[in-house]
């Protein structure tokens, strides 16, 4: 029991719990939409079955990827999966692609399709959490697994829907989730059999593996991580376009105005000084107002696995939510509206919906996150001026 003692060990476990939670965000959709159907009583005891019989699984398939790790080039191999898993964190879902999950209204109908779905998505899981256990070097890869994923459980279980919520508020998990890959990739490759021992094939260059080795490769490969994921992100979105100025017309010719809100206290800021906004001008009634909430795309494992009704369900689900305290809000200062739900990369759609409808201005909260910080990890307002062509007004 002495590797307990060991920083290495404790690391590593925590690779793992962050692994699980991130990439458990399938999961967690997948057990939204599975138990969505079954009756109050029932619906704790679906996601409770369901997710026993996954991780029963998961731990199984993990035992034998630790083992087939010790191959020759697999470690190499399961470094490049490792790079597209992480970088498939930062892409949109693809809309084409949908499979045939439903809810169940039978108990274990909806326990049956949670085991199976997350055996069928469970790959990336397998492979980071295999990843992770074997670059601690500690020499107990399983125990670090086990130890890992029982902790995440009750993460999982009871707290899936929190940390959906959490990943949707706070881009800049998912960002560095996707960077923790892409570095266990990198010194996971490093320390492949063929690259390190002189007895396997002898004819491939060898290297010497220290800690800065290490530290460099996992840098490579979280900063590849990062680059690709950020490059395909942007590319649906065509041409770049010219920044908008941060230069605001006068309230007295504002006719059209985007109001972008996410349920949280920035947008009810935004609503606020939206209202405020209005009452300055000439005549209110002339306002034509967009409201928007967009929701960001769930994982591309989860899109191309369950209907596209059921998609479309949760992310209406989802949006009607959010837009609630707006809803109340601007109706009860008798301001009308056109309500919009959109589905995609928030910045961009902002900025989409904004030229589409001329409108004259976009209003939106911000959560203050820093220019550099916001350029690196990703931020909704930041996003949205760059590519749009309307001055866009953010709302501390």
């Amino acid at each position: 029991m002495d590797y307990l003692s060991s920083p290495d060990f404790w690391v590593a476990v925590g690779q793992i719990i962050m692994i699980d939670i991130l990439l458990g965000g399938d999961n967690a959709v997948v057990i939204a939409l599975a138990c969505r159907k079954l009756p109050p009583a029932q619906r704790t005891k679906g996601i409770l079955w369901g997710t026993a019989g996954a991780i029963v699984l998961r731990i199984i398939l993990i035992f034998f990827a630790l083992k087939l790790l010790a191959i020759p080039l697999l470690k190499i191999i399961g470094a490049i999966l490792l790079v597209w898993i992480g970088v498939k964190l930062l892409v949109p879902e693809d809309e084409e692609g949908h499979g045939s999950i439903e809810g169940s209204d039978r108990l274990w109908g909806a326990v049956k399709t949670v085991i199976v779905a997350d055996f069928v998505m469970s790959v990336d899981n397998v492979i980071a959490i295999a990843g992770a256990a074997e670059a601690s070097g500690t020499g107990h890869g399983m125990a670090l697994v086990i130890f890992g994923v029982l902790v995440s459980i009750p993460i999982i279980v009871w707290g899936s829907q929190m940390v959906i919520k959490l990943m949707d508020r706070f881009p800049i998990i998912i960002t560095l989730g996707g960077m923790l890959l892409g570095w266990i990739a990198g010194t996971m490759a490093v320390t492949d059999p063929a690259l390190i021992n002189p007895d396997v094939l002898p004819q491939a260059p060898k290297i010497i593996v220290d800690d800065t080795m290490r530290y460099l490769a996992g840098a490579a490969g979280a900063l590849l991580v990062l680059a690709m994921g950020k490059w395909l992100a942007r590319r649906p979105s065509g041409q770049t376009q010219q920044a908008a100025s941060a230069m605001v017309a006068p309230a007295g010719r504002l006719r059209r105005i985007l109001l972008a809100v996410d349920g949280s206290d920035a947008s009810d800021r935004a609503v606020a000084q939206l209202l405020a906004m209005r009452s300055e001008l000439r005549d209110p009634s002339t306002l034509e107002l967009h409201l928007l909430n967009v929701q960001p795309p769930v994982p591309g494992d989860v899109s191309s696995f369950v209907t596209k009704t059921s998609l479309q369900e949760y992310h209406q689900e989802r949006g009607d939510a959010a837009l609630t305290r707006a809803r109340e809000r601007l109706r009860a200062a008798g301001q009308p509206f056109t309500e919009h739900q959109r589905v995609g990369q928030p910045g961009a759609v902002i900025a989409d919906l904004a030229r589409n409808e001329h409108c004259d201005l976009v209003v939106m909260g911000t959560r203050g996150q820093g220019q550099v910080s916001g350029a690196i990890l990703g931020s909704v307002a930041q996003s949205a001026i760059e590519l749009g062509q309307v001055p866009v007004l953010l709302v501390k």
